[in-house]
């Protein structure tokens, strides 16, 4: 009895306990929990990130102990300052709200930023550290700037005073073409932005109705880290390092440094710093050109001085030209004079020892005769010691051996060759000519004449035939004669 009373005490009390609908306790519990909490500043690292074709994002923040589901309406994510991924430790700005299908609770995200310069840091020198193994900061992809750009390309947010400062200085050094591109500088999408701005500028035509720029200058003011992380994601730095156009960055403040720092051909402490990178002052030109211009026309005068003193010198070593040049065409004209008369007077000077030596040279048929008689006598002893031989009788058996017939064949071969040598001295012997019927005209001298002019009236002459001499007397060259021999001078003369 005692056992049952309590539970039958037990079982009275029951209704007394209020009794709740699942929707009523789930909505009790988010009232609870909204109330409690309200807006919250959670930290933790981002993992399992899951994007949806709704544009909601969903993911979770951890830390070493616990892990809280989170959720960013698609409507909060384009305000984001940073684009979450995974394995990033930031810090969530929201409110603490529940999933009541499946008894969940849940932070609703509508802000988001990194947990603290140290985690940006370390993620900045992950990413440079990739790349610069890539090779995307290598000194050898540095282009040099052009010395004077005809088109400037400027990306940047189009308000704030970055780009009033570029205009400003530009026009103040040497006024050029400028061609801005806007983009946001911070927040979400803007590096995708910076980095469509900077291959939009790398793919305009060079010869197309835009002018494609000759340099490009990325910048922006100066801001806290997190501002400045646009210029640090992997996609404008790999812009930056692909451009086709050489590039300046100009982020922030001289003590600012961002990633684009390194994949850029030039980098600027400021924007204006960039400007007056990008273009030379005016009057530093004209300046230069003035002193460059001195510099010429002073070397060009020192080389002319050094010129003209090198010539004077050689003008003191060398002759009197024109006085050395006269005197050797005064030489000349003496020899040439000379030369006219003293080869015809050579002529007649060989030719008159000739003719006296030809009346002394003896005929070739004298000289023939001679021989033949030499040989017959040295046959005539050669036959007389012969048969002096065989009147002995000691040189019998030789002899009898010896045959004269290659001895007369020997002879008759030389005869033959002698009368061939006769036949051709004949026929260019002087006599031969005579014989011919020409005559050797020569004066009482002997001197030869050559022409008929050479003989004056009442010359005595010596005419030599091939039988003999005759003396003649000249009465004169006959007129048709002397007309013929004058045309024939005149026509020489014109040749």
């Amino acid at each position: 009895m005692d056992t049952t009373a309590p539970r039958a005490g037990a079982a009275k009390a029951a209704p007394n306990i209020p009794e709740f609908a699942v929707s009523e306790i789930a909505g009790a519990i988010r009232r609870t929990l909204e109330d409690a909490f309200g807006r919250v500043r959670v930290r933790g690292e981002i993992t399992e990130l899951k994007r949806y074709p709704s544009g909601h994002i969903y993911l979770s923040l951890k830390d070493e102990n616990a892990k809280i589901e989170s959720v960013i309406w698609k409507t909060f994510v384009p305000r984001l300052a940073i684009k979450p991924e995974n394995g990033v430790e930031v810090i969530a700005t929201g409110k603490i709200g529940t999933y009541a299908d499946r008894s969940k609770y849940q932070l609703v995200i509508d802000r988001l930023e990194y947990a603290g310069e140290g985690a940006l840091l370390a993620r900045i020198e992950t990413l440079r550290l990739r790349l610069l193994g890539e090779g995307l900061f290598a000194p050898e992809r540095k282009r040099a700037l052009p010395v004077l750009p005809r088109v400037i390309g400027v990306v940047t947010s189009e308000r704030g005073a970055v780009i009033q400062d570029i205009r400003t200085t530009i026009a103040r050094r040497f006024p050029r073409h400028l061609l801005l591109w806007p983009v946001p500088v911070q927040g979400q999408g803007a590096a995708e932005q910076i980095a469509a701005a900077i291959r939009g500028f790398g793919a305009i035509p060079p010869d197309g109705p835009v002018p494609r720029p000759d340099v490009l200058i990325v910048a922006r003011g100066g801001g806290s880290l997190e501002d400045l992380m646009a210029f640090n994601e992997e996609i404008v730095v790999r812009a930056a390092a692909e451009s086709p156009i050489p590039l300046i960055s100009a982020v922030g403040h001289e003590t600012d440094t961002t990633l684009i720092d390194f994949a850029a051909d030039r980098r600027a402490p400021t924007p204006t710093a960039a400007a007056e990178m990008a273009i030379p002052a005016r009057a530093d030109l004209l300046a230069d050109l003035a002193q460059t211009e001195a510099r010429l026309l002073q070397s060009g005068r020192a080389l002319l001085d050094r010129a003209r003193r090198r010539l004077m010198l050689a003008e003191r070593g060398l002759p009197d030209l024109p006085n050395l040049l006269g005197a050797l065409r005064q030489r000349l004209e003496d020899r040439g004079e000379r030369l006219a008369v003293a080869l015809p007077a050579l002529v007649e000077r060989k030719r008159g020892v000739l003719a006296r030596i030809a009346p002394r040279l003896p005929h070739p048929r004298e000289g023939i005769a001679a021989r033949r008689a030499a040989l017959g006598l040295l046959g005539q002893r050669a036959e007389g010691a012969m048969r002096r031989q065989l009147a002995r009788g000691a040189a019998a058996p030789a002899l009898a051996r010896f045959s004269a017939t290659p001895v007369a064949a020997l002879a008759r071969e030389k005869r033959a060759r002698l009368e061939g040598l006769v036949a051709r001295l004949e026929g260019v012997s002087y006599q031969a000519v005579l014989a011919r019927g020409f005559a050797f005209v020569a004066d009482a001298e002997g001197t030869p004449l050559a022409s008929a002019a050479a003989v004056p009236p009442g010359e005595r002459l010596v005419l030599t035939f091939a039988d003999g001499q005759v003396r003649a007397t000249a009465e004169g060259a006959k007129a048709t004669r002397r007309k013929r021999e004058d045309g024939e001078q005149d026509q020489g003369a014109l040749l």
